[in-house]
């Protein structure tokens, strides 16, 4: 019998299965993409592997004191037992995520990003430290890297504030839904909108000295200076974190954290 008729005779559910099973062979082996496309938006992708990269960064105490002592934003000093860096881009939506002050947008990444609060278990590692820094247990730096392209102006209002001694008040209305909202979709580092983020600080700090600081041009260079230090300290990405030499690169929960703050405190 010819292949011909072989083919003709040959049952019509074996060629059926035959088919099936080499679809899915050409799936498996990534020969054939099923899924909807990517489309780039401001809100993030809830990708836990991406997010919690496997490679950390290695680095000594030495390091991270060197940069801590070089930081433009800082609280406390090299001599206590906890000291805590943060490598973050205001306009970075995993940075907002790990604050806790958007907490839409933690709803938005999923389950593994939704706040307690909103009856998740994620706790915004930001925010318990903010808590450490101020009653005066733990030691910390903020440094800039670019992790999503719009943070420049967001994070010489940063600089201004510290100089001011409102970085917290600034850096938490900036990290709001309504503060990357404006970051994002409307100055996008565009100098000439200085007064429209002054105008949106103005209800925790001085708008007028606020203007004029961003506009000064005092702070265009420290945006390298702490690129810099970033990059010293193995980290490109954001958010970045170092309790002592112990890195997080992610938007970790602080339960991830809690044990290595513990470490270092001696408890």
């Amino acid at each position: 019998m010819d292949s011909k008729n072989t083919f003709l005779t040959t049952p019509k559910a074996v060629i059926i299965g035959s088919i099936v099973i080499s679809v899915a062979i050409l799936i498996a082996g990534g020969i054939i993409k099923i899924g909807p496309k990517n489309t780039a938006t401001n809100t993030p992708t809830p990708s836990p592997q991406a997010q919690q990269a496997p490679r950390q960064p290695s680095v000594t105490l030495d390091q991270v004191k060197k940069a801590f002592s070089s930081s433009a934003i800082k609280f406390g000093d090299t001599n206590k037992k906890l000291i805590v860096l943060e490598i973050s881009d205001p306009s970075c939506p995993y940075c907002s995520i790990a604050t806790g002050k958007n907490p839409e947008l933690n709803k938005e990444a999923g389950d593994r990003f939704k706040l307690v609060a909103d009856g998740g278990t994620y706790v915004a590692p930001v925010s318990e430290i903010e808590k450490l820094v101020k009653n005066g247990t733990a030691s910390f730096a903020w440094i800039y890297t670019p992790g999503h392209g719009n943070g420049e102006m967001g994070t010489k209002a940063f600089y201004c504030a510290f100089e001011a001694g409102k970085f917290w008040e600034v850096h938490n209305l900036l990290m709001s839904a309504k503060g990357y909202d404006l970051m994002n979709n409307t100055i996008k580092n565009d100098k000439t909108k200085s007064g429209e983020m002054a105008n949106f600080l103005s209800s925790v700090a001085d708008s007028v000295a606020m203007k004029s600081c961003l506009e000064s041009g005092k702070y265009d260079s420290r945006l390298k200076d702490d690129v810099a230090l970033a990059t010293s300290l193995g980290i490109s990405g954001t958010p970045g974190f170092l309790i002592n030499a112990t890195p997080f690169t992610g938007a970790y929960s602080y339960k991830d954290m809690e044990s290595a703050v513990k470490t270092a405190l001696g408890q």
